[in-house]
């Protein structure tokens, strides 16, 4: 088990990449905790009357340069819209890091990683991890249109990116799974992260060719510790905490 900490972390750049989403940069006085691609942070909302859990939000990114931890946040209710609104020099506090993350695999393999909406920010530095141990991952990244496709330069950077748009325009037309790349070449290993029908697809196909296929969950944990029961999932050894068990899990074990 991977040590805990609660942070009063100062944001370093609040950027709006849409009208949906920011990229919030965090960092602090001492070296960020080792944190693994597939884990999450609990994030208080601070001056939101309305809220009052804290919100969990995938690990996008951490820059051990620039000490800095990436959180991709949809901003969607009004927790996530104040998020949304924080400036340089604002304080805010984490609870990191949270559930397991992707198996990092112990040999070169060829991996996919298969992500939409908000669902794609656990693959970046999921990514990077690959290319510091010599693979080029794949990304197959899925939007409704071209301007929801988000980080695409930041994929970029770290392996080959292909792009479906539900109405054609970036990439192929079409979902994930009806991509013309899985036609075409076969892979040792699937993670994926977005919408659940999205994920049930990928699973779907990784079962079909007989793929190890992780997914990470984006069920509602609310507290992140396996307390409160709220983001349970169905799976072959009964109902688990996505917080606790999870979020990633291998497809197998999911009730799908």
């Amino acid at each position: 088990m991977m040590k805990k900490y609660i942070l009063d972390l100062s944001v370093s750049a609040c950027e709006r990449i849409n009208e949906k989403y920011v990229l919030l940069r965090l960092t602090d006085d001492q070296p960020l905790p080792e944190m693994v691609p597939g884990q999450f942070v609990e994030v208080r909302v601070d001056g939101s009357p309305s809220t009052f859990l804290r919100r969990p939000i995938s690990v996008n990114f951490v820059d051990r340069e620039k000490n800095e931890l990436w959180l991709l946040v949809a901003t969607i209710g009004d927790g996530t819209r104040r998020l949304g609104q924080l400036q340089a020099g604002d304080i805010v506090n984490c609870v990191l890091p949270l559930g397991n993350g992707f198996t990092m695999p112990t040999e070169q393999k060829k991996v996919l990683l298969v992500g939409g909406g908000v669902g794609v920010a656990p693959l970046l530095y999921f990514g990077k991890q690959l290319k510091d141990r010599g693979m080029e991952p794949t990304f197959l990244l899925g939007a409704r249109s071209a301007k929801d496709l988000l980080m695409l330069e930041e994929f970029e950077k770290y392996g080959r990116v292909f792009v479906t748009t539900e109405d054609g325009t970036a990439g192929e037309k079409g979902f994930v799974t009806q991509h013309s790349l899985l036609q075409k070449e076969s892979f040792d290993q699937i993670s994926t992260c977005g919408p659940k029908p999205m994920m049930v697809a990928v699973a779907r196909f990784a079962r079909k060719e007989d793929v190890f296929c992780e997914a990470s969950l984006e069920n509602l944990m609310a507290c992140g510790l396996g307390a409160c029961l709220c983001c349970v999932e169905k799976t072959t050894e009964g109902n688990l905490c996505v917080c606790k068990e999870g979020p990633v899990f291998d497809v197998k074990r999911l009730m799908w």
